[in-house]
C-alpha cells in the first residue's frame, strides 16, 4: 500500500566538521554509484574501458579514511547530498586518487598505489564495460580523452556535481591540482553537454560482460609457444597506425576463416529489398524495408559495420536489449539504412531476428557503437519506425516505407493538436525525447505515424525500437491515437519512465474501474498499464490510481512476469491507502467488472460486495487483498 504523506528531509550538516570513519562509510555506501561514476569519468580513457571500470571501483572502495578526519573542503551547493561532510570527504579522496592514477609512471620515483593495476576487485576471464550510449556519448568520451586529468575533473565536477567554478577550484586545490584555473580554462574547450554525464555510457555500476579471447586462453594453458604467438599478434596490432580506419575499422582481429563467415562479412553479399517490395508482399515487417540513405554504396563503411558486428573490439561500445543475442551474423544480413546522422555515420542491418545499429564518428576517429534489438514477430505497427540516432536530447527516427505522415504530440495534453514532422527519404525530423529528459516530468512527447490503416502512437524508451501505445481492455486493444485513449493516457504518461531499457514492445492502458470517494471527494479512476516485451518474459504491470482533477496518477501496485491485466488473465485487483480532504484515512481497492467481492486481511479486516472496497483505516496500515470473481474464481491483489 502507498500513503500520500511525505517524511521531512533531514537538515544538512554544518560545514567543515571532523568526519568519523563510520560517517564516511555511510556516505560512500549511499552514494557509491555516483562516486564510481565520478572516478570512471576522471580516469584517463587510455586505460581502456575494462581497466577504467575495475580501477574506478577500486579507488572508490579505498576512499575510506583510517580514522577521524577533518574535511578540508565542503562546497556549499543546492542539493542535500552536498551538505554531508562524509560525502565531501570521500568524494575528495576519490578525485585525488583518480588524478594520481592518470599520472604517468616515472623512473625517478616509486609509483603510487593508484598508478598500479588494482588487485581488487579481481575479475578473471571477463571484460567488463558500461552499456553503450549513442553517438553523442561516444563523441563526448573522445573529447574528454583529449583533456588533461585536472581539466576532466573540472568538467565532471561542473556537470555531474553541479558545482560553480569557484567551488570547483576549491575542490581541485584540495585535490592537489597545481593550477585549477588553467584546468577550468582547458575544460571550457569541450562543449557543456553535462546531461550526457548521467548516461548509462558512463555508469560503471551497470555493466555488460564479454569473455576475453577464449581460444587464446586455451592456447595459453597448452603451450608457451601459443602465448608467444599471441603476443606477437598483439604487438603487430599495436604498431598499426593510430589515426583513421583500417579495412575492418574497430573490429577485433579475425580468429577463423571459413566461407560462411567470409560471406557474412562481404558488403557485396548484403541483401536489399526492392523499393516497392512492401506493396506486393504479404508481410509488413522489416524484411520489406528498402535500403535507404546516401551511403548505401559505401563499401568501406559497410565492411566496417559487418566486421565490427562479427568481432567487436575494445573500442566498440556494445549494447543489447534484454534477451537479445549479440553474436555475429549467420549469413549476409539485409541492409536497411546507411547514411550520416548528426555527427555519426550510421548503418542499420537486419538478420530476421535482430535490428543492428552500427555508428562511427564521421570525423574518422577510431571507436564505434553497436546496438542490438530483438524484432522477431514484428507486425505492421512494431516495424513502423526505429531510432537512427540521438543528439542534444532529441531522437531521430527512420520510418517504414508505408508511413505517409509523421507528427509529434504531448501525451500529457490530450486536447492539443499534433505537430507535423518533416519526412525526408523516410527519415523524420528530430523531436525532443522524453525518455532522455531529466528533472520533473512536465511533458511526454510521442511519435504519431499515419499509414494506410490509420494512426499509431510510438514512444521512445531509450532503446533502438520505440514502443507502441495502445488502449482498451485485454480482450481487444486499439491504437492510443483516439480522443478517449489520449484522455486515458494523459495522467499515466510519466509512468512510462519506469519501463525504460527493458526491451518493451508495446504498452496498453486499461481504465478498469471507477470508484466514488468518501467524504464527498468525487470519483477516482483505476487504470492498469501492461508493458509487453519482444522476448515474451519481463512483462511489467502497474495499477494506477487517479484522484479527481489530478494531473498525475499514483502507482498503487506493480508486478513483473505476471499474466494479470493481459489477454491470458484479464483480471486485476489493487488497493491504496488514501487521505481525504477532511483528514481521514481510508483503504481503497478496486477490481475489474468481473469482480463480485473484495476482502482485506492483515493490518485491517474489511469486505465489500462488488468490484470496489472502501474501509476506514489508520495512517501506515497495510492489508492483503483478495477478490472473488463472478464465475467463482479468485484474484489476488497485484504486487
Amino acid at each position: 500500500m502507498q500513503s500520500q504523506d511525505v517524511a521531512p528531509r533531514p537538515a544538512p550538516a554544518s560545514a567543515d566538521p571532523a568526519v568519523d570513519v563510520e560517517q564516511a562509510e555511510a556516505a560512500l555506501v549511499e552514494h557509491y554509484p555516483r562516486l564510481v561514476r565520478l572516478a570512471y569519468l576522471v580516469l584517463p580513457p587510455s586505460l581502456g574501458r575494462n581497466r577504467r571500470v575495475v580501477t574506478a571501483h577500486a579507488l572508490t572502495q579505498r576512499a575510506l579514511p583510517r580514522g577521524r578526519t577533518a574535511t578540508p573542503v565542503i562546497p556549499g551547493q543546492a542539493t542535500g547530498r552536498d551538505g554531508d561532510p562524509g560525502y565531501a570527504l570521500v568524494r575528495l579522496r576519490v578525485l585525488r586518487t583518480a588524478l594520481e592514477a592518470g599520472t604517468p609512471l616515472s623512473f625517478r620515483a616509486l609509483p603510487k598505489r593508484a598508478q598500479l593495476p588494482p588487485l581488487l576487485p579481481l575479475v578473471r576471464g571477463l571484460r567488463l564495460f558500461p552499456h553503450s550510449g549513442g553517438a553523442d556519448e561516444l563523441a563526448l568520451d573522445q573529447s574528454l580523452s583529449t583533456l588533461s586529468g585536472p581539466a576532466r575533473a573540472g568538467y565532471v565536477l561542473r556537470g555531474l556535481e553541479g558545482l560553480t567554478d569557484a567551488e570547483v577550484r576549491r575542490v581541485l586545490d584540495a585535490a592537489r591540482v597545481q593550477d585549477s584555473a588553467a584546468a577550468l580554462r582547458e575544460a571550457d574547450t569541450v562543449p557543456a553537454q553535462y546531461v550526457l554525464l548521467g548516461s548509462p555510457e558512463f555508469d560503471p555500476c551497470a555493466l555488460q560482460a564479454r569473455p576475453t579471447d577464449l581460444m587464446r586462453r586455451r592456447q595459453h594453458t597448452k603451450a608457451a609457444l601459443a602465448a608467444a604467438a599471441a603476443l606477437a599478434v598483439c604487438g603487430a596490432l599495436i604498431l598499426l597506425p593510430g589515426d583513421g580506419w583500417g579495412p575492418d575499422g574497430a573490429a577485433a582481429p579475425p580468429y577463423a576463416q571459413n566461407p560462411a563467415a567470409q560471406a557474412a562479412l562481404d558488403p557485396a553479399q548484403l541483401t536489399r529489398a526492392a523499393p516497392t517490395a512492401w506493396e506486393r508482399s504479404a508481410r509488413t515487417d522489416f524484411s520489406v524495408w528498402p535500403a535507404r540513405g546516401e551511403l548505401t554504396k559505401d563499401s568501406g563503411l559497410l565492411r566496417r559495420a559487418l566486421a565490427v558486428w562479427a568481432r567487436p573490439g575494445e573500442r566498440v561500445q556494445v549494447s543489447a536489449t534484454p534477451g537479445t543475442p549479440s553474436g555475429g551474423p549467420s549469413g549476409p544480413p539485409q541492409l536497411l539504412y546507411a547514411g550520416t546522422v548528426d555527427s555519426a555515420r550510421v548503418v542499420i542491418l537486419y538478420d530476421g531476428l535482430r535490428i543492428v545499429r552500427y555508428a562511427e564518428p564521421k570525423d574518422g576517429t577510431q571507436g564505434a557503437a553497436l546496438d542490438f534489438a530483438r524484432v522477431d514477430g514484428a507486425d505492421r505497427t512494431g516495424a513502423s519506425a526505429l531510432v537512427l540516432g540521438r543528439a542534444d536530447g532529441n531522437v531521430r527516427y527512420l520510418t517504414a516505407p508505408w508511413v505517409k505522415k509523421a507528427a509529434v504530440r504531448d501525451l500529457m495534453k490530450p486536447s492539443a493538436a499534433a505537430t507535423g514532422l518533416a519526412l525526408t527519404g523516410g527519415v523524420a525530423a528530430p523531436l525532443a525525447s522524453s525518455a532522455l529528459a531529466t528533472g520533473a516530468c512536465t511533458q511526454w512527447n510521442v511519435l504519431q505515424l499515419t499509414d494506410g490503416t490509420g494512426s499509431h502512437l510510438l514512444t521512445d524508451l531509450g532503446e533502438l525500437l520505440p514502443a507502441s501505445l495502445t488502449a482498451g481492455g485485454p480482450e481487444g486493444t486499439s491504437s492510443a491515437s483516439g480522443a478517449s485513449a489520449l484522455r486515458t493516457w494523459s495522467p499515466l504518461a510519466c509512468s512510462l519512465a519506469e519501463m525504460r531499457s527493458a526491451g518493451v514492445r508495446s504498452v496498453n492502458a486499461w481504465a478498469y474501474a471507477r470508484q466514488s470517494l468518501p467524504d464527498g471527494s468525487g470519483a477516482a479512476r483505476w487504470v492498469c498499464t501492461r508493458a509487453e516485451t519482444w522476448r515474451g518474459d519481463g512483462t511489467r504491470v502497474l495499477a494506477q490510481f487517479l484522484q479527481p482533477g489530478g494531473t498525475y496518477a499514483a502507482v498503487a501496485a506493480k508486478a513483473e512476469d505476471v499474466p494479470a491485466c493481459g489477454p491470458r488473465d484479464p483480471q486485476v485487483l489493487a488497493g491504496v491507502l488514501w487521505k481525504s480532504e477532511g483528514g481521514h484515512w481510508y483503504l481503497l481497492a478496486a477490481g475489474g467488472e468481473d469482480t463480485a467481492s473484495i476482502a482485506a486481511t492483515g493490518g485491517l479486516h474489511a469486505t465489500a460486495r462488488g468490484n470496489v472496497l472502501i474501509a476506514a483505516a489508520k495512517q501506515g496500515a497495510r492489508a492483503e487483498l483478495k477478490g472473488t470473481l463472478t464465475n467463482g474464481g479468485s484474484v489476488a491483489g497485484l504486487g
